[in-house]
Order: C-alpha cells, then structure tokens, then sequence
C-alpha cells in the first residue's frame, strides 16, 4: 500500500509539474501519469478498478463544493441552462449518436445504449480545466455547468433503461423501473427534509466543541454519507454530494466546509484522472489504430457539432459556442456505467464495450489538448470583440479630461459633477462604456492615447488632464503623448502600486496618487480606534504614516533600479518611521 501511494505521488508530481510547464494543463497531467503507471503502461499498478472507485470520491467532493456554491435561489435562476439546454443536448446527441451507430450495423437497442452513453460528458474534467481558466462564470462556462447538471440528473433514467434493452434472462429479478422511481423519490425527499431541518444543528452542536478535526470529518460525513444514500438506491455518488452541497448552501458554515474539504477534493480528484489514464486499454489502441481514432474523432466532432449548434441557438457568440462545444465534448464518467451494464444486460458484445471505453478514455485525454489549440487560435485572431467607431468627441469645453473611467475615473467623476464642473471621460473598452452609462454617466468611447481624439476632446482648452488608466503600459503611453502635445495641461495620475508611481515619477509626473494608498490609511485609523485609541491619536498616527510614506515614495525613486539600495532603504525606512510615531505621540502628551 505504501509503495503505491508512492508510485502515484511521485507519477502524477512529475506529469503535472512538465505538463504544466508545457502549457497543457495538470488535467493531461494526470492522465498522462495514470497511463504510464498503468497496465498499458508500465504496469506498476494494476488495480484500475479499485482505484477508481476510491478515486471518485474527488468527483463527489467536487460536486459537494459546487453545490455550496449554489443557493436554491440560484440555481432556480439557472433552469433554464439545466433543464432547457441540458435536455436538449442529450435529446440531440443521443439521436445523433444512436443514428450513426445504426448505420454502422447495431442493433437498434445496442443504438440508444451507445448514444445515451457518449451523450453524457465529463463533469470532472470539463468543470476543472474551465475552473483553472476562469471560465466557469463566463457564458459558455454556465452553459456547460448547467449541461453537466443536466446530464449528471439524466444518468438515473438512463441507467434504469439499459435493462430493459437487454435479454429478459440478463436482468431477471432486477427491481420494477416504477418500484425504483418510488425509491429513489423517497429517498431524495428524506435527504432534503434531513439536510433542511437536522444538519444545521448538528453543525452548530460541532461548532460549540471548537474542534477542527472533528469539524473536518462532520464534512466528510455529511458528503459521503448523502451520496452513500443516494448509490444504495442507483442513483450516481457525485449527484447526491451536489444536492447535498444546494442544501447546505445558504448555512452560515458555508465558507467553513469549502476550507475543510478542499484539501481532500483536491488530491482525490487528481486520484481521479491518474485513474482514468491507466483505464485506457492501450493495447487496443495498438491493434486497431485507424478504428479507435476515428471513433474518437467521429464522437468530438459530433457532440461537437450539437453543442455549437445549442451555443449558437441560445444566442451565444461565435466563440463561447465553441468554447462550449470543447467544453462538453468528450465522454463522461456514467459512459463507463452505462458500458459495463449494457455488456452484462446484453446489448453490447464485449469487444465493442470496451473498443467504446477506450473511445472515451481517449475524448477524455483530447479536451486539454483541444483547449489549448483553441487558447492559441484565439490569440492569433485577436480579442474577437466587435470593432466599432470612437465616438465623436463633445464640443463643450469641458475644463477636466478623464482618462479611464473606471473604479477611480468614476468617482472623480462624480466628485466634480457635485461642484458643477464640467469634465470629458474617455474609455478604451466599448463594454464598459455602454455599462456605465446605463446608470446616467457622461462617457465616450475612445482611446486617451489617441492624439486625434485628444484634440477633438479640446485637450488643448482643458485645464487638467485625470490619468486614471488601469493598465500600466495604456497610461504610460498616454502620458507620454499628452505631456509632448499639451504642456499646458495639469495631470493627476492614478500609479496602481509602487512600482506604477515611480515610472509616472520619473516622467515629471508630481500629482500621483495610488489607488489603495488612502483607503488602507484610514482602515488602519479605523483599526486602531476599535483597538482603543482616540480618535485624534489615531487620526495623527495615520496622517504621520502617510506623510512620512508619500516622501519616502520620492526618495526611494532614484533607487528603483537598485534592489540592494532599494532593500536598504526599507529597512531604514521601517526604523525611522518607528521612532517618527514615538516622537509624535510624545509631543501630544
């Protein structure tokens, strides 16, 4: 047992660290780690059927922090990507599916078994690499959660319909469909009636013991006991942690079971992919090439094909619908299922069932590689955002210019439009402009560093010119191109950080303000008052800090190319400021 955990440790560090490196992702990480540890691999461990079912506990973890994530509410809001998209992206690609199956001589049962099967995707893989992109929030990436749902919720009728494709003989003395149904109703209204009414005060009679280890395991057994319950009645692990997760997602421990089962998810979930790469039957692979391939390719480019079609239906934009389309792709984990009963129900032979889980093994192993291909088609096509002309510039003299109005734009925006002062804003990002002024906002769309649109904004007429840029290069080389055709104008400039200061420094810029210098001052005021100090004692320390800090910025300026000097400095500066303070609160005294 201690031998191969160190197999796998070692395995999936090594895969992840030089896939990562590469580009790839840590989820072909995984499965590259688990194919070469596997029996088609270098068969260190042969148990792939053990380590599976271990290894799905990561899925169920993950799907239990998913859950957390969605209030009733929510995802009330989200049936219409669950239920509408989600049914008909089954609807479509078990109908494409079985179609092409038949056609290639299966049988018409052996037809729907094998398009139920590869209509459903992978939860696991789909939500992680969208997770480590950010995309899970976007609109492609809540289609392909809401699908995922869908299909997760699917995979209870479809595995209770693969016994009734097969021989009679196959599945006699299995339990009545209706029967079942029964059970399984009953068995979620326990669930939620428990989750709504017990575990509350179970938690907090845990949370009174302020214990962290008993903390973690009541987590732990919360998710595996719920999805435990659910398994014992057919219905998939991952399903039941997921409803357990939406019930207890509006607790006040919340936030504390995310950081409690994170860790484990983490590391099962990994478990999981390591698990799925020595599934694959590379043996096959190498007898049949040309077939497994081009089952392979045949199953992407057809779910493919139905998912960008669903984007493109539910007015998604070219390039969400084909984020999604990879997104939600590949085969899924009930495929595995759905195989193995079907081959024991008879409606598959058994080469064909594991020619197929192999197929999937492969889909499975393609999605990081297929993003990466679309992360750098993407790139060479630019941002994909509609161009559109600036807009014309106002004719009103307007005292102050605005570079930037965002977060800090806008507020002196508003600032100056309470003392009647008339000002231009400028924006570089259409989107945002047509947001901002939905709430009334005074904007035009354009980019500051444009000479031309300077000039129609009368920039030579302004009196100061706000640099309230985001982006450090967008507002250096605005500066530059102001400061060489308007000399007459007064600029306050907006540094992000230390670093943004001493450039806008170092161009002659003497008005510079950084962004979260003021707020984090007066939180430390704020601090010490709730600490005990006056208010005038506190008032004066932070109004001495950020005295004292602001010099400090202009002397360390001519130091910033000089790490050595610039560390030396800090630490002077740290004792100064020390003995700054004591000396100030020994004049109040």
């Amino acid at each position: 047992m201690l031998v191969t955990t160190l197999i796998f440790l070692a395995a999936a560090v090594i895969a992840v660290v030089i896939f990562q490196r590469l580009g790839l992702g840590s989820v072909l990480g995984y499965l590259a780690a688990g194919a070469a540890i596997g029996p088609s691999g270098f068969a260190l461990v042969g148990d792939v059927e053990g380590t599976l079912h271990i290894a799905e506990l990561g899925v169920v973890l993950m799907l239990f922090l998913i859950g957390l994530e969605l209030q009733p509410a929510r995802l009330w809001k989200m049936r219409a990507h669950v239920f509408g998209i989600g049914s008909l992206q089954v609807g479509l690609t078990t109908a494409v599916v079985c179609a092409a199956a038949m056609v290639f001589g299966t049988t018409w049962q052996a037809g729907i078994a094998i398009g139920v099967a590869l209509a459903m995707s992978s939860t696991a893989v789909a939500t992680q690499i969208l997770g480590e992109k950010n995309e899970l929030a976007s609109p492609h990436g809540r289609s392909a959660f809401g699908i995922l749902l869908f299909q997760d919720i699917a995979a209870i009728p479809a595995l209770a319909l693969i016994p009734l494709l097969g021989n009679p003989a196959a599945t006699e003395g299995a339990q009545h469909p209706l029967l079942r149904v029964a059970v399984v109703t009953g068995v979620l209204a326990v669930l939620v009636i428990v989750g709504r009414f017990l575990l509350r005060p179970a938690f907090r009679l845990v949370a009174t013991i302020r214990s962290q280890d008993l903390s973690t395991a009541s987590a732990l057994l919360v998710v595996i006991g719920t999805a435990s319950a659910v398994h014992a009645v057919g219905l998939s692990m991952p399903l039941g942690a997921f409803l357990a997760g939406v019930l207890l997602a509006d607790s006040e421990y919340r936030h504390e079971l995310e950081a409690d089962i994170e860790p484990f998810k983490g590391l099962l979930l990994g478990l999981f992919f390591v698990a799925v790469g020595m599934s694959a039957n590379l043996k096959l692979l190498a007898s049949e090439p040309l077939v497994v391939v081009g089952l392979t390719l045949g199953l992407l480019v057809l779910k493919a094909g139905v998912l960008f079609g669903i984007g493109r239906f539910t007015k998604l934009g070219s390039r969400n619908a084909a984020s999604l389309a990879i997104a939600a792709s590949q085969g899924g984990e009930f495929a595995f299922v759905i195989f193995a009963d079907a081959m024991k129900a008879g409606v598959l032979g058994s080469h064909l069932g594991e020619l197929l889980v192999v197929v999937v093994t492969l889909s499975l192993i393609a999605t990081p590689i297929l993003f990466v291909i679309r992360d750098a088609v993407f790139k060479r096509l630019g941002d994909g955002t509609e161009k559109r002309e600036y807009d014309a510039m106002p004719d009103d003299h307007s005292r102050v210019i605005i570079a930037g109005f965002g977060r800090v734009g806008q507020i002196v925006g508003r600032i100056l439009l309470s003392r009647g002062i008339p000002f231009t804003a400028l924006d570089a990002s259409a989107q945002h402009v047509d947001f901002v002024r939905n709430f009334g906002n005074r904007v035009y769309y354009g980019d500051a560093s444009r000479l031309d649109l300077l000039r129609s904004a009368k920039a030579d007429k302004a009196e100061v010119f706000v640099l309230a840029i985001d982006d450090f290069e967008a507002s250096m080389r605005t500066l530059k191109i102001v400061q060489e055709n308007f000399p007459n104008l007064h600029i306050v400039a907006r540094a992000r950080n230390r670093q943004h200061a001493y450039a806008l420094l170092g161009e002659g810029v003497t008005q510079v303000v950084r962004e979260n210098f003021f707020g984090s001052v007066e939180m430390s005021r704020l601090t010490l008052e709730e600490l005990g100090f006056t208010s005038l004692a506190a008032r004066r320390t932070a109004n001495t800090f950020a005295e004292y800090d602001e010099a400090q910025v202009r002397k360390a300026y001519p130091l910033r190319h000089d790490t050595k000097a610039l560390i030396a400095s800090a630490k002077s500066y740290a004792q100064d400021l020390e003995e700054i303070l004591k000396q100030d609160e020994r004049e109040a005294i």
